[in-house]
């Protein structure tokens, strides 16, 4: 752990975000496969601070539950009814202990792309500076929305203004406030005390710290970051799908410098929370979504989407999608296959082409190759599973469990109707239904007897294309059936000359012309 860390880290999460147009609260939206306020909050835990408060407000029981999963030991805030920053890092001072001393970072729920290591650098840019307030800054093409910096002559900030209180002169400076501060506790407490509410909006800006502190003849300095995406905020759907795209593009890249092999960038999406081992080939269309881990030398996809799957090394899964899945090492998956929450697939075993399996604990070696729904299953080593095959394994009141054993072999379109125990080293006949347990090396048969009724279809389909066939096929067989036959009267005439004679054979005169 690293000697230089915040005595705290307010993270403001708060707001309405009414530009968002949506039911769901601005910082629950996702990007990369977790939402802004926990990505804030990650970076937040970055920096090892001693404590973490989180202020929220609207929609509060929902935000309070997620960030509760997010990070169990966040303090979590509740803003009064006074609104503006200033007044959200008040109630969160006055949740922290009262003889908190060092320095307090500030940073939003919105800016996803904020990393650690900026919130580091701003830590001990704020320190070595001995700075009264630290803010991060950047420079925009189109300040539009954001506070103005406003420098004095030795190039610290002399004051912030925000966009609805700025002059037309400056409105014109492209030096911004991101938001995200460095603060001396005591400057502060003492501070926000003086802040009040006389401006356009009625609320308590944090802003307005920095000209109290600059009032008092205390330091406040400027923290230029030049990647411009790390102080970029969401407000409407159109930024939270661009900041998404951006945060992907970083996380392949990521990726790759790793050790990945990404086909096409482009069309490859991988969260925050995946990891990929090296010199595997992630094909073209593919998304690796949650906590979804790849080992080394897999191949995945294309066309493939798997969310919360552990695949082992040197596994290759094609058109497939699965959840909450595990393919071992050396086996495959796929084409278009569909591995549902609890699928196990061991070492070297096979899922193949338009299978769907869910709870299914499918063991090293076996194969369930084709056409098959298995559900509910624990299939033994070297097993078998034949195209076509269903596990039953739902009566319309309880889901029921069936058991194949190791290197039993179970034919084409059958149906096991569980609970049923398929005994090790055994076989069941194609096309059977198992409604019975099978014990090992047993052969299961069961089959009704085959009737063929001549002249059903005369009878029952007369008139239909389906009538000409059979008659047409009737007829071709019937002809053929005497060519045969005369074909056959023909060969007797010649080989059975009568009594008496000698058989001429072309062999025969062979030889005697060559005597």
């Amino acid at each position: 752990m690293s000697d230089l860390r915040p005595a705290a880290v307010i993270v403001l999460a708060a707001g309405e975000g009414t530009r968002m147009k949506s039911k769901t609260p601005k910082v629950l939206h996702t990007i990369g496969g977790r939402s802004l306020v926990a990505h804030a909050i990650s970076a937040a835990r970055g920096t090892e601070p001693e404590h973490l408060a989180v202020v929220i407000r609207h929609q509060r029981d929902r935000v309070a539950s997620h960030v509760e999963q997010v990070d169990p030991d966040a303090i979590i805030v509740d803003q009064d009814e006074t609104a503006g920053t200033g007044r959200a890092v008040e109630c969160a001072l006055h949740a922290l202990p009262e003889n908190l001393s060092g320095t307090v970072l500030v940073t939003y729920g919105d800016v996803p792309l904020l990393t650690a290591d900026v919130l580091r650098g701003l830590l001990a840019d704020h320190e070595q500076s001995q700075s009264s307030v630290t803010l991060i800054t950047a420079t925009l093409e189109d300040p539009t929305g954001y506070g103005r910096v406003l420098r004095d002559p030795d190039g610290g900030v002399a004051a912030i203004v925000e966009q609805k209180d700025a002059t037309e002169q400056q409105r014109a400076i492209r030096e911004v406030n991101s938001g995200i501060y460095a603060f001396d506790v005591a400057v502060l407490r003492e501070a926000l005390a003086e802040v009040g509410t006389d401006n356009a909006q009625g609320e308590k800006y944090l802003t307005d710290v920095v000209g109290i502190a600059r009032t008092r003849g205390l330091r406040v300095t400027p923290y230029l970051v030049e990647d411009l995406w790390q102080t970029e905020g969401v407000n409407d759907k159109v930024q939270l799908a661009r900041l998404g795209a951006e945060l992907n593009r970083r996380l392949v890249e990521q990726a790759m410098r790793q050790g990945a092999i990404v086909v096409d960038p482009a069309t490859t999406w991988i969260d925050a929370d995946v990891t990929i081992g090296q010199d595997s080939v992630i094909q073209p269309n593919t998304q690796l979504l949650g906590a979804t881990t790849i080992g080394a030398e897999c191949t995945i996809g294309p066309d493939t989407t798997l969310k919360d799957t552990e695949v082992g090394d040197g596994a290759s899964v094609i058109r497939t999608q699965a959840e909450l899945a595990e393919i071992g090492p050396g086996a495959s998956v796929g084409p278009f296959s569909f591995l549902r929450p609890g699928t196990k697939l061991g070492a070297k075993g096979k899922i193949g082409g338009f299978v769907e399996t869910k709870n299914a604990d499918i063991g090293p070696e076996a194969k369930v190759p084709h056409l098959t729904y298995c559900g509910d299953a624990t299939i033994g080593e070297g097993a078998n599973i034949g195209a076509g095959t269903i596990f039953a394994n739902f009566d319309g009141l309880t889901k029921s469990h069936t058991h194949v054993g190791a290197w039993s072999f179970v034919g084409s379109n059958s149906v096991i109707v569980a609970p049923k125990t398929i005994g090790a080293g055994s076989y069941v006949a194609a096309g059977s239904a198992v409604v019975s347990d099978v014990g090992p090396g047993q052969l299961a048969v069961t089959r009704a007897q085959q009737r063929n009724i001549d002249g059903w279809v005369a009878r029952r389909r007369s008139g239909t294309k389906t009538e000409k066939a059979a008659q047409a096929a009737a007829a071709a067989d019937a002809e053929e059936a005497l060519a045969t036959e005369e074909g056959a009267v023909r060969e007797g005439d010649r080989l059975d000359p009568p009594d008496g004679a000698t058989p001429t054979t072309p062999q025969a005169t062979e030889t005697k012309d060559a005597r």
